[in-house]
């Protein structure tokens, strides 16, 4: 079957209705299948031709339930933060896309994005709605991000993440330490573990289980840039570790403060100072040396 996608280019999900289970209608249907979603959002997605059949009909709320059959729903924001930045892709071919995303823009829908993602913007710029991201970066974080386009191909590009075969660069705008400059370069290592806030993470005693080293590129009185290359992918590696070192990245609203984010009224003018700069890697599917670099640039 076919990828059914909306007039934004915003992929459909698809549900199973299982043979043991029995329900009125579709409605009382998916009420019962997903409780964290209200009943009237459900009758509203039914009344705005939401959620259709397999062969993309869209389907009224007393629809009968068909066990052992599919069907196909569409998420639904009444608002969503608009983010004023574009994407650039810079490289496409039959396999790949390597975009380079704003910062600000997640990269995947989430939360109070739908539209307002890389993924869907992207499906609907280039037409392919067999996008999917091989790897991530998070929202406040700039630069690279690589799009298989053939989902058999996927998990050959997936894997080269996995195995750590991939060369990732960043840059960190962070404060200068004069103490610190007298030991780069450096590898600092350390154990990374959720902390009890669901967004930070900690270091902890324990065998190191994240890498990164550090190179001093510019400074001046106040601030530096580094260049970051990490050896393993442990979420908010980066923004950890140069917290660890006293020198939290600018404008970085988790390390080593948690602040609550706004969720409409963001504030544009303060970028987390972080860029993913380079990646290289050999191509799976072609045998071909990739290296692509972002065009963004941090300022000091």
């Amino acid at each position: 079957m076919s990828t059914k996608v909306n007039s934004e280019g915003v992929s459909a999900s698809r549900v199973y209705l299982p043979a043991d289970q029995a329900h009125l209608n579709l409605l009382q249907f998916f009420i019962e299948q997903f409780p964290h979603i209200p009943k009237d959002e459900w009758e509203q997605r039914f009344d705005e031709g939401l959620i259709l059949d397999q062969d993309g009909q869209a389907l009224p709320a007393n629809s009968p339930y068909l066990p052992n059959t599919h069907l196909l729903y569409f998420r639904r924001l009444a608002r969503e933060p608009n983010i004023p930045f574009e994407e650039r892709i810079l490289f496409q071919d039959e396999h790949i896309l390597v975009a380079d995303k704003p910062h600000f823009l997640p990269v995947t829908p989430s939360g109070l994005y739908l539209h307002q993602t890389l993924l869907n913007r992207l499906k609907k710029r280039a037409g392919i709605q067999t996008l999917s991201p091989i790897h991530r970066i998070d929202r406040d974080t700039a630069g690279l991000v690589i799009f298989s386009i053939k989902p058999d191909e996927r998990a050959q590009y997936q894997n080269l993440f996995r195995d750590r075969a991939v060369n990732k660069v960043y840059e960190a705008i962070a404060p200068y330490s004069e103490g610190l400059e007298k030991k780069l370069p450096m590898t600092y290592q350390s154990r990374l573990e959720e902390s009890e806030h669901f967004l930070q993470m900690q270091e902890v005693v324990g065998e190191s289980n994240a890498d990164t080293f550090i190179e001093l590129i510019e400074k001046n009185k106040s601030w530096a840039k580094y260049r970051l290359t990490p050896g393993s992918g442990k979420k908010h590696q980066l923004r950890c570790h140069l917290n660890a070192l006293s020198i939290p990245i600018k404008h970085d609203q988790i390390y080593p403060v948690l602040t609550p984010y706004q969720e409409y009224d963001l504030d544009f003018s303060k970028p987390l100072q972080l860029l993913a700069k380079e990646i290289t890697f050999e191509d799976p599917a072609t045998g071909d040396l990739r290296s692509f670099k972002s065009l963004q640039q941090l300022i000091l």
